[in-house]
């Protein structure tokens, strides 16, 4: 009875919780825009805010994903309810007792699951920038281009099995093996963690075959670019976030918990710039959530940055780095005048257009693509707009100004992918790399670069990956191509926050602060991948767990 009870209060609540009503409509409408606006640009790369058909549906759309939102949240209410009884499970018992002595196993578990996909592509995906970081090494000419500790990581292990045995391909394949050490450890500390949260083995279970075997992760793992040990070290850092939201006490009485949170900050700066800009806007927002603690979490976050900052600044100058280019940052605004310029050559006085040719060429300006900024910015002469950054600013003003439509079509195409999710990523169609033509799909760098080659001692399996990488067919698989959208995965992190926030359980919120803040910074990228969001897919079964845990976990005394 009482059970019948408390589901007729959960109906009532449904209809008359105006705060959850609340939440639910702003989750919807965010995303019914971001249907309506991503299906414009997906299929005539520009939307029309004067288009009524658009503003027309927009509130039928919110409405309806309100109420699927509300249902959403109350039937996980209904989960928790029913999980919370602590019904007996003899799965969940076995899983429990076998987790007990299988857990230190996790960690060659992720290695052998690996281990065929790197036979298979070895020796390994060596792709992204990766010959230009090997170059700066071995031509001692480095550039703040890529993020030095990187640079050095990688190139240093490929020079230094090189020298030793007359083989590039091993030094590859080294760095590889060294990564995926890296990442079954980040991965096994992960798993262990929610084994001592008490999390579901169900959870637990599923999450180490998804880490083993599901196709982005094996690929970023097995990849030679930056992002999977930035987002390794920014995993770290999201569970010392939680820690710190749900225990603060036992969080700044444990040195282990504050070093984790200054190493794996510090870290994650230092592998990628987007990842220093977000923890310095994290700061003052985690000094008001701590604020009974400022000064105590003031000093770890200090101790953070100045260590990013010191080793960034040491290896400048050892290295005699060169430094001065301007065109990441301006991504956004090079790809704004070079759309202008294309479609409305009319909003460039003479003058205005002298200007423009001065950091832009006219054949520059004509290789203008709207989903990928590279081959415009590659062409921004950074030593002219250092020498009167103003008159530059001045004339993208004055265009915008003119043009702001124009502007902001350009942002979207560069970004839509990030929070559209019926999204096909094939930003480099028709570019021609060292070993093939992308073609349909560009999902990942399929790719060798030069000096390694692909010799593949699993051909078939090779093949699979080849087809995952450069074929569309996954992403026209209903439900099945949301796994690997980036828009998609945006979406259920949002809609798990939404939740969360619904719930009150704020103390589960700090982990989702570095997510959405790097989110926001790769909308200023030069286009739409993968890669840039890869915490999407390492860091899902910490965010499942967190919400998930209420879900699938029974409380069983074995």
């Amino acid at each position: 009875m009482r059970i019948d009870e408390n589901r007729k209060q959960k109906i009532v609540s449904f209809l008359g919780d105006f705060r959850a009503w609340r939440i639910a409509g702003v989750f919807s409408l965010l995303f019914s825009a971001a249907l309506l606006f991503g299906a414009r640009l997906d299929s005539v790369e520009n939307v029309d805010v004067r288009d009524f058909r658009l503003w027309a549906a927009l509130p039928v759309l919110t409405l309806l994903f309100a109420v699927l939102t509300r249902f959403l949240w109350l039937c996980l209410d209904l989960l928790r309810e029913k999980a919370g009884r602590g019904s007996s499970n003899k799965i969940t018992c076995v899983l429990e007792r076998v987790d007990r002595f299988a857990l230190p196993g996790t960690f060659f578990f992720l290695l052998l699951c690996w281990l065929p996909v790197f036979l298979a592509v070895y020796p390994g995906f060596f792709v992204y920038d990766a010959q230009d970081e090997y170059v700066q090494v071995a031509t001692r000419m480095f550039s703040t281009h890529h993020p030095l500790v990187h640079v050095l990581l990688l190139g240093g292990i490929i020079c230094g099995v090189h020298k030793l045995t007359d083989s590039y391909n091993l030094g590859i394949a080294c760095y590889m093996i060294f990564q995926m050490i890296l990442a079954a450890g980040g991965f096994t500390f992960l798993l262990s963690y929610l084994c001592r949260k008490k999390v579901s083995p169900v959870l637990r279970l599923v999450s180490l075959f998804y880490l083993g075997l599901f196709p982005t992760v094996v690929m970023f793992t097995l990849c030679s670019a930056k992002d999977a040990l930035f987002t390794l070290a920014l995993l770290l850092l999201l569970i010392s976030l939680l820690e710190m939201g749900t225990r603060a006490e036992d969080f700044y009485a444990s040195a282990g918990w504050q070093i984790l949170f200054v190493l794996s900050g510090a870290a994650m700066m230092l592998f990628r710039n987007n990842g220093f800009y977000a923890f310095l806007v994290m700061i003052p927002i985690l000094l008001f959530l701590q604020r009974k603690r400022w000064r105590r979490f003031l000093v770890l976050a200090v101790c953070a940055v100045a260590g990013c900052l010191l080793i960034n600044g040491g290896l400048k100058a050892a290295l005699h780095a060169q430094s001065g280019e301007y065109q990441e940052l301006l991504t956004v605004p090079i790809q704004q005048l070079a759309r202008t310029y294309k479609y409305a050559p009319e909003a460039f006085s003479p003058e205005d257009e002298e200007i423009l040719h001065e950091v832009l060429s006219e054949e520059a300006l004509r290789l203008y693509t709207p989903r990928l900024s590279d081959p415009v910015k590659y062409r921004f002469d950074n030593e002219t707009f250092a020498g009167d950054k103003a008159r530059y600013a001045g004339l993208w003003l004055r265009v915008g100004m003119k043009k702001p439509l124009i502007y902001l079509n350009a942002w979207w195409m560069t970004s839509y992918g990030f929070w559209y999710p019926d999204m096909v990523i094939n930003v480099y169609g028709g570019n021609t790399v060292f070993t093939f033509t992308y073609r349909d799909n560009s999902y990942f760098g399929y790719e060798v670069e030069l000096p390694g080659v692909r010799e593949s001692k699993i051909p078939w399996l090779d093949e699979v990956y080849r087809k995952l990488s450069l074929e569309v067919w996954k992403e026209k698989i209903p439900v099945v191509s949301w796994l690997f959208s980036p828009g998609a995965m945006f979406w259920l992190y949002a809609f798990l926050f939404a939740g969360s926030l619904n719930n009150k359980r704020y103390e589960i919120l700090y982990p989702y602060l570095p997510v959405f803040l790097l989110w926001l910074t790769v909308l200023l990228g030069p286009t739409y991948l993968p890669r840039y969001v890869l915490f999407f897919w390492y860091a899902l079964p910490l965010f499942l767990a967190m919400e998930g845990d209420a879900i699938l976990s029974e409380r069983i005394r074995c």
